[in-house]
């Protein structure tokens, strides 16, 4: 082929020459595709993408399908285009694949365009530099680890914590109450997560306002690798062209630095230390960088976050803690107390949670509350090997006061109303911040601790109380 062909509109045509793995190399007579460019071959049932030219005649490629039937000096076809993600309205309330096809079982959705996923983060011109409170409507995040609209939270707990619950909430509120889009980025799922989320979703009512994209777990590293770059290219539409704020959701971030492990392996790069790839810092930040409030709107993350072993200097969570401005630690002992949402407040931080930002009130609020439940950690000891009788008068109070306070955090969530019966509860900052000055106060000393759980406003204790009193008059 000639350079007068290329001209023309013939199409720039490649050979195999080796294919180990998901690693595919191509040689290139005429014209030599740039790098991110993705090539199709076997009729465009194989996808690989460019991610490095060896010479003047070869290039070498990362897979995005599985590799089987593909052999030596087979055509392969050049697109003359990156990976492109859809966007526009029609992408909501669907499920899609790294390439953007629909697999939800429906029809391929209408009047969408199509834009390449590899964009760059936002110029710091264009960035908004106020610091504001993302709202959630969820009393303990609210208070103790408040999140940034246009933030980046990571979520931390093992399975079974009730991380896919929490999400579920925050998508929940954000379509319900802040008129925003919410996209669920799943790299590395099971397949059978992606189906229950689907389901609970749907049951939940937020689908018309969502859009889910999976890069699934039995899928090759190119694709996981580049599922979280096509959300971002979703999300930013919506910022961006619609003026939405976005809420994004990605789970689980670790797969996709594992994922760009495989391919710096496969691409034969030496690993640096623990075996990660040495770019690993600056392909975390090229993902983590989009993830941004502008002058237009703002797209506000929540990142679950695999601990390896649970070694919190591996440097794939050392990187990712780098970027976080919340980080909110799930405990399996509180999902065992029944105390839903399970957040350890005394290991959850915030770098929102300033006097600056959040205000003197609320600041100081915080501060008590956790000095508090720190308190009540250290006298369980004595409560445990002692009892609570052989406690002073004022570790006595403070222990009423903690326990109270863990009660009142815990909250009815709407997506879980089919299962417990219970109907979820929104509760605002100012409403959550008054009912912790109130119980520290000690205005609800008399009220027995089982009438602050699971409830909105304090104000509902002094009601549930009268049930409950009203309930054992009338036993007989």
């Amino acid at each position: 082929m000639t350079e007068d062909d290329l001209q023309a509109g013939a199409p720039n045509l490649g050979v195999v020459v080796a294919v180990r793995g998901s690693v595919v190399d191509v040689r290139f007579d005429a014209h030599l595709p740039p790098i991110h460019t993705v090539l199709h071959a076997d009729e465009g049932r194989i996808v690989v993408e460019v991610l490095a030219q060896r010479d003047p005649r070869h290039v070498r490629t990362i897979a995005l399908t599985p590799t089987q039937g593909l052999a030596r000096g087979m055509t392969v076809t050049d697109t003359g285009a990156p990976l492109k993600a859809p966007v526009g309205k029609g992408i909501l309330s669907r499920m899609f694949d790294v390439f953007g096809n629909a697999i939800d079982r429906l029809p391929a959705p209408p009047d969408i365009q199509w834009r390449s996923v590899h964009r760059a983060p936002p110029p710091l011109a264009r960035r908004s530099t106020q610091s504001e409170v993302f709202e959630t409507g969820i009393k303990v995040i609210d208070v103790l680890v408040p999140l940034e609209r246009g933030g980046k939270a990571g979520l931390f707990g093992g399975a079974g914590v009730g991380k896919t619950v929490l999400l579920t909430e925050m998508i929940h509120n954000m379509v319900g109450h802040h008129e925003g889009v919410s996209i669920f980025c799943g790299i590395g799922e099971r397949c059978r997560e992606g189906e229950e989320l689907y389901r609970d979703m749907k049951g939940a009512g937020v689908l018309p306002n969502m859009v889910m994209i999976f890069g699934q777990m039995n899928e090759p590293p190119g694709s996981r690798f580049r599922v979280g770059h096509a959300a971002l290219t979703m999300a930013e539409y919506f910022r961006d062209d619609e003026h939405r704020d976005v809420l994004l959701l990605i789970d689980n971030i670790f797969r996709f630095i594992q994922a760009g492990s495989e391919v710096s392996g496969l691409m034969g790069q030496m690993p640096s230390r623990l075996g990660y790839q040495p770019t690993m810092g600056t392909e975390l930040s090229g993902l983590e960088e989009r993830i941004a409030n502008t002058d237009t709107g703002a797209i506000t993350s929540i990142q679950a976050v695999y601990v390896p072993a649970d070694d919190f200097t591996d440097p794939a969570a050392v990187h990712t803690f780098s970027h976080l401005s919340a980080s909110i630690v799930l405990s399996r002992k509180r999902a065992s107390e029944g105390l839903y949402p399970a957040i350890d407040p005394l290991q959850s931080s915030s770098r929102m949670a300033t006097p600056g930002i959040v205000g003197e009130r609320h600041y100081a609020l915080a501060q008590e509350i956790r000095h508090t439940l720190a308190q009540y950690t250290q006298l369980k000891d004595i409560i445990a090997m002692l009892g609570l009788e052989q406690l002073s008068q004022e570790d006595r109070n403070v222990v009423g006061r903690a326990r109270r306070l863990e009660r009142f955090l815990t909250q009815p969530f709407f997506t879980t109303e089919q299962f417990t019966g219970m109907q979820g509860k929104l509760v605002s900052l100012e409403d959550a911040l008054d009912g912790c000055e109130r119980i520290l106060r000690d205005e609800f000393k008399d009220v027995p601790e089982s009438a602050l759980y699971m409830i909105g406003k304090i104000d509902e204790a002094r009601a549930k109380q009268t049930e409950t009193e009203t309930a054992d008059s009338h036993e007989p």
